[in-house]
């Protein structure tokens, strides 16, 4: 098979794709073959992202069932079948335990949990009809390494870790035609990290961040975008259940 169509025949959703992580895994799987759609809640950027990059796309807010029921019978409706889920869209959170409100603790969990929980449920019946599948759940180092003032944050993403395995045993359990793995990327060069390092009272606070990290530079989101191709694709048919750390070799310190 070539290198440009290691996804050919493919059907895939990616949420929050209007830019950042989201685009960028976009266009690495229409560039190997797959039929993305790509959603997001911004719908003046997302349309110029299905133009920019010529695929369909689908409002979605992803904390919504309903959304998700008629997203998924969309997709079943035109394309009659789903082979690849992304679950991507997420909001940042900071925040010490006392200082964290309760309101802002159900948002992130709403956004970087609930939805999670949500396109598996919906997605798997249509992944399984159509004879495999994959599901790719961006979670983040920060589900794996904790910190003080990440209160929600952390604990959200650590929650897709450990959802992401249970999927992927139910899965293994009832079919062995879907897999769920998770992503767990170090600090990505993207819109959330740009806007947390302007906002930060720190000054050099981007230096701070790569000096953390043994590779000594910020991931990219390409990094992440061809980790997705690979558990997207068939070379990953043995895989389930883990987790995709990326990190430039933080999690090794």
């Amino acid at each position: 098979m070539l290198m440009s169509e290691r996804l050919k025949n493919k059907v895939g959703l990616i949420t929050g794709a209007a830019q950042g992580l989201g685009k960028e895994m976009a266009k690495a799987m229409i560039a190997q073959g797959a039929k993305i759609i790509i959603t997001d809640i911004n719908e003046d950027v997302l349309k110029e992202t299905s133009e920019e990059l010529s695929c369909k796309y689908l409002m979605l807010d992803v904390t919504k069932e309903s959304d998700w029921k008629d997203v998924i019978g969309k997709i079943k409706e035109d394309e009659a079948s789903l082979n690849i889920l992304v679950n991507n869209a997420g909001i940042g959170g900071g925040g010490d335990v006392e200082n964290t409100e309760l309101e802002s603790w159900h948002q992130v969990h709403s956004v970087n949990l609930d939805s999670v929980f949500l396109g598996c449920k919906y997605a798997i019946p249509l992944m399984r009809d159509s004879g495999n599948g994959s599901i790719i759940n961006i979670s983040s180092m920060s589900g794996i390494v904790a910190s003080h003032n990440m209160s929600a944050y952390n604990s959200s993403k650590a929650a897709v870790r450990h959802l992401s395995k249970s999927v992927a045993l139910h899965c293994a359990k009832s079919t062995n035609l879907v897999r769920c793995n998770s992503i767990h990327p170090v600090f990505t060069r993207t819109a959330m990290v740009q806007t947390m390092i302007d906002s930060a009272p720190e000054r050099n606070i981007e230096e701070k961040l790569v000096k953390q990290i043994p590779l000594r530079k910020l991931a990219e989101p390409i990094d992440i975008a061809n980790a997705a191709v690979f558990l997207a694709s068939d070379e990953s048919s043995f895989i389930t259940g883990t987790e995709l750390v990326i990190d430039g070799g933080l999690s090794a310190t």
